[in-house]
């Protein structure tokens, strides 16, 4: 989001209700997740600092995509981007950490108790397929993969609430807490238990049961800190 509380332009895209092919991704956001990989796993230390010349010359790219990833990793507090000084690594304190997976909790059982309620048939079944498809990658021990199909499950759930500004909204948080949630699929046999979290919440979601979703959702993504918190604590 932008300081007066709006949705990045390039950062936030439509989410297409029940999309059945992940977004294409931009090289500006290959190069996100790369780097954020990088920060997450202490390969570039706190501090270090981060020159486009040197990042688009390492990536053979130009400089524009290396100047959108490192504007959308500002917005993840993962970079320090100083008038005059360039952009340093960074790491959210604790504290900051822990209001972004408040908020992403919060936002997220909103959209799911929306869903149960307003969620039409069609819909529920390109959830159930994207939630098997999930299962079958809980076995094959890929976590980008799995990571990649996992943001189309969340997407299909924030369609489902029919309420696009909620949605961009959810979309837009979970852009800056993206980097965490992604670590904590390196964790051992995280991909299988994440599976079942979401069995919780599709159940209470194809019985219509608004509350039950919402606390489903919301004991995931607290689920989803912890074992954030386990991995940075073995990196």
């Amino acid at each position: 989001m932008t300081e007066a509380g709006g949705p990045e332009p390039e950062t936030v895209r439509r989410v297409d209700r029940a999309s059945a092919q992940p977004d294409k991704i931009t090289r500006a956001e290959e190069l996100r997740l790369q780097l954020a990989d990088e920060i997450v796993r202490g390969a570039l230390a706190p501090g270090a600092s981060l020159d486009e010349t040197d990042i688009a010359r390492r990536f053979n790219v130009s400089r524009t995509p290396v100047r959108e990833a490192l504007r959308q990793l500002v917005a993840s507090g993962l970079v320090d981007a100083r008038a005059h000084r360039g952009a340093v690594v960074a790491r959210p304190s604790l504290e900051r950490l822990t209001e972004m997976f408040e908020a992403m909790a919060e936002l997220e059982a909103l959209c799911a108790a929306l869903a149960a309620e307003r969620m039409p048939a069609v819909e529920r079944q390109k959830l159930e397929a994207i939630h098997e498809e999930l299962r079958v990658l809980s076995y094959a021990g890929n976590p980008q993969r799995f990571h990649e199909v996992n943001e189309r499950f969340h997407n299909a759930i924030y369609g489902g609430s029919q309420n696009g500004y909620i949605a961009e909204m959810t979309l837009a948080t979970r852009v800056r807490v993206q980097p965490f949630r992604r670590a904590q699929f390196r964790n051992l046999g995280r991909l299988a238990k994440s599976h079942a979290e979401h069995d919780r919440v599709v159940a209470a979601i194809m019985r219509g049961d608004k509350i039950g979703a919402s606390a489903a959702m919301r004991a995931h993504i607290e689920l989803v800190r912890g074992e954030y918190e386990l991995y940075a604590v073995s990196v």
